[in-house]
């Protein structure tokens, strides 16, 4: 069975940092695009963060640049998002998402696997 499953979420206070992981079984993630995505209540989900495959090269949104780091580790096949400074905007259910053909994608349709979410809450 082909899935990618999220965990590390929780409640962080303001400033907190959390680290989510997005784990892959059934297929390889080094051959996919990953894009990290949040959706907060009322809102459209929204990438904030991709790592291509292979290059590693990244692209973030410009409200967590300079706060969140993606990262990825292939032999365990799972991805990172190191988020830092945390604060209640990022409060939101977390989804990573994989694509073989469309690199660093912010179209939600683009790709092929999603996880089921891990929620973070920032609040004191």
């Amino acid at each position: 069975q082909l899935q990618l499953v999220e965990s590390g979420g929780g409640l962080v206070q303001p400033g907190g940092s959390l680290r989510l992981s997005c784990a892959a079984s059934g297929f390889t993630l080094d051959y996919y695009h990953i894009g990290w995505f949040r959706q907060a209540p009322g809102k459209e989900r929204e990438r904030v963060i991709c790592i291509s495959s292979r290059s590693g090269s990244t692209n973030y949104a410009d409200s967590v640049k300079g706060r969140f780091t993606v990262s990825r580790d292939n032999a365990k096949n799972t991805v990172y998002l190191q988020m830092t400074s945390l604060n209640p905007e990022d409060t939101a259910i977390y989804y990573c998402a994989a694509t073989r053909g469309y690199d660093c994608s912010a179209y939600v349709g683009h790709y092929d696997y999603w996880g089921q979410g891990t929620q973070v809450t920032v609040s004191s």
